[in-house]
C-alpha cells in the first residue's frame, strides 16, 4: 500500500488549472470530493495556454498530443468522454522528418505503412529492423506503464517488482542510442526514434533506454491534433470539471497557505481565503516549495532540462513540403546535444520542430493565412545565456532561425511573416519557470521514478504535488498521469491504467 493523505479530505483546493491540475480535479470529483480550482491566469490551460495575435490563435505550450486515452481517463472519472467535448484528428503522417542530405521520411503509426516507408527510404534490412523495434517498443511500454509511470512511489523499494526484472531483460537500463542501434543502422532512422530523449532533457547517448517509451507514444500509439488547437484540451477539461461541480476561480494568484501544525487549513489568494481539507499544488517546484515554506533536501541540486526558443509566425503563405509536424534535422547530432546539455551554447547546426496547425484547422488564422510554430531547443539559463542576455540575443537569433528555414526550403519566409511572437528563456523565466525552461527537471537517472521529487511533502500531511516537476515527469501524457496520481494520494483509489494499445483509432 502506498501512502495517502490522512484525515479528512472532503474539500480539496487545486492550485493551477493546467493539465495536471485539471486531471487531478476530475479524478477527485469522480471520487466524490468537493473541488475548488484556483488559477492565476484568465484562462485555464497553464503551459497549454492560448494567445491571440492579429487574428491568429496561438497555442503557447505543447503542440504534440499523444496517448489521448490518458485524458479520456480523466473525463471518464466524471462520467464523460473526451470525444464528446474535443474533436481529435489523427495525424497521417505523425511527423515528416527532413534531413540535411535532402532526404525525407514520413513517420506513420500504422505498422504496415511505416514498414513500407522505411523500405523505400533505407531498404529491406532496415524495414525488418523497424518491425523488431516496434515490437520491442510495445513490450517496453507494457512493462513500464503500470509499474513505473502510472504509479506512486514511497521509496526506491517500490521498484522491486517482477516488472523490474522484465524491464532489465528488455535492456531498459542500457543506453537509448545503443539499444535503438540494435534494430536500426541508418543514422537518419535512429534519430527519428531517439530525438524524443530531448523531451526528457538527456542526450540519447546518456539517456536510459527505458525512455524509448516516449518513441512508443509518438510512433506507435499515434499523434493527434485537437480541432481548435491544443488549448482545446484544457478548455474541455475545465468545462467537464465545472459541469461535475468544481468551483473554477480564474484570475486568482495564490499568495500563501495557512496551516495548523502539519496540515494546510486554507489557501489564500489575492482575492479571498479558501478553507480546505487538502491541497494539490501544480505550480513550478520552487513556487510550491515557497508556498509550503519547505524545500526538500537533496544530495545533489536538481538538474533542469534544456529550454527552447519558439517563433510563432503568422504568414501569408505556406510551403507544400511541410506536414502538420515537421522535424528538420541539421547535419550535426552528438554536437547538438553537447551544446544543449553540456557546453551551454546555442545550436550551431539546429534541429527544429516546425508545426503547422492550420494544416488541419484553417480557422486558427485569418482567411488565406497560415500559422507556423518553430521550436528550436536551446540551453537553459543554468548552463547557457542568462535570462538578461536574451534581450540582445533574441532579435539576432530570430534572424538566424529564419535564415536556417530559408536554406531548408522555406523560401521567402521572412517576407511572408505578417504577425510574429518570439518566446525565449527570458520569457519562460518571467513566467516563473526554473532555469528558464518550460521542460522542468531533467530525467537523469537520479531524477527518475522514485528518485524524482515526490508528490508527497515531508512535514505537511495534506499537500500533494502534481505537474512535470514531480512524478512521473515531463510531457502531456505524464503530466495527465501526475494529476491522477496526486488525486490517488488523497482518495486512496487507483484508476485503471491506460491499455498498452495507445490512443483512439
Amino acid at each position: 500500500m502506498t501512502r495517502t493523505v490522512p484525515g479528512r479530505t472532503d474539500h480539496v483546493v487545486v492550485v493551477g488549472a493546467g493539465l495536471a491540475g485539471l486531471s487531478a480535479a476530475l479524478h477527485l470529483l469522480g471520487a466524490g470530493r468537493r473541488v475548488t480550482v484556483v488559477e492565476r491566469e484568465a484562462l485555464p490551460g497553464g503551459r497549454a495556454g492560448r494567445r491571440e495575435l492579429g487574428g491568429y490563435h496561438l497555442d503557447t505550450g505543447p503542440t504534440v498530443l499523444t496517448m489521448p486515452d490518458l485524458a479520456d481517463e480523466a473525463f471518464a472519472a466524471v462520467g464523460e468522454r473526451l470525444r464528446d467535448r474535443v474533436e481529435l484528428l489523427p495525424l497521417h503522417p505523425a511527423y515528416r522528418a527532413c534531413f540535411a542530405d535532402g532526404t525525407a521520411l514520413d513517420v506513420h503509426t500504422d505498422a504496415d505503412a511505416m514498414e513500407a516507408e522505411v523500405q523505400r527510404f533505407a531498404g529491406a534490412r532496415e524495414a525488418a529492423g523497424y518491425r523488431r523495434l516496434r515490437h520491442w517498443l510495445g513490450r517496453l511500454y507494457a512493462v513500464q506503464m503500470r509499474r513505473f509511470i502510472d504509479a506512486n512511489f514511497d521509496s526506491p523499494l517500490g521498484l522491486l517488482t517482477p516488472d523490474l526484472a522484465r524491464l532489465a531483460a528488455l535492456g531498459g537500463f542500457g543506453r537509448l542510442d545503443g539499444r535503438i542501434g540494435r534494430f536500426l543502422t541508418d543514422e537518419r532512422l535512429k534519430r527519428v526514434f531517439s530525438f524524443q530523449a530531448l523531451y526528457a532533457g538527456v542526450a540519447p547517448a546518456r539517456a536510459l533506454a527505458a525512455y524509448a517509451v516516449i518513441a512508443y507514444m509518438d510512433t506507435v500509439a499515434g499523434v493527434y491534433f485537437p480541432r481548435g488547437g491544443m488549448h482545446a484540451l484544457p478548455r474541455a477539461m475545465a468545462g467537464a470539471a465545472v459541469d461535475a461541480g468544481a468551483d473554477l476561480r480564474l484570475g486568482r494568484d495564490v499568495t500563501r497557505l495557512e496551516r495548523s501544525g502539519t496540515r494546510i487549513t486554507a489557501v489564500v489568494t489575492d482575492h479571498e481565503r479558501i478553507p480546505c481539507d487538502a491541497v494539490v499544488l501544480t505550480p513550478e517546484l520552487p513556487v510550491s516549495h515557497r508556498l509550503l515554506g519547505h524545500r526538500p533536501r537533496r544530495p545533489l541540486a536538481l538538474r533542469h532540462a534544456p529550454s527552447a526558443v519558439v517563433l510563432h509566425a503568422g504568414t501569408t503563405r505556406t510551403w507544400p513540403h511541410l506536414a502538420h509536424h515537421t522535424l528538420s534535422f541539421g547535419a550535426a547530432w552528438s554536437r547538438t546535444f553537447d551544446e544543449l546539455t553540456r557546453t551551454g551554447t546555442l545550436m550551431t547546426d539546429p534541429s527544429l520542430l516546425i508545426t503547422r496547425p492550420t494544416a488541419h484547422d484553417p480557422a486558427l488564422a485569418p482567411e488565406g493565412r497560415h500559422l507556423h510554430y518553430v521550436l528550436a531547443p536551446c540551453p537553459n539559463t543554468d548552463i547557457g545565456p542568462g535570462a538578461h542576455a536574451w534581450s540582445d540575443l533574441a532579435p539576432r537569433y530570430r534572424d538566424r532561425l529564419l535564415a536556417t528555414l530559408e536554406r531548408r526550403g522555406l523560401t521567402g519566409i521572412a517576407a511572408a511573416v505578417e504577425q510574429e511572437c518570439l518566446v525565449t528563456p527570458a520569457d519562460w523565466t518571467a513566467q516563473g519557470h526554473a532555469a528558464g525552461t518550460p521542460f522542468s527537471v531533467a530525467h537523469t537517472f537520479a531524477q527518475t521514478g522514485p528518485f524524482r521529487p515526490r508528490n508527497l511533502v515531508r512535514g505537511t500531511d495534506n499537500a500533494v504535488l502534481a505537474g512535470c516537476g514531480t512524478t512521473p515527469g515531463v510531457g502531456v501524457p505524464t503530466v495527465l498521469v501526475s494529476g491522477k496520481l496526486a488525486a490517488a494520494r488523497i482518495t486512496g483509489t487507483r484508476a485503471r491504467p491506460a491499455a498498452a494499445g495507445g490512443g483512439h483509432r
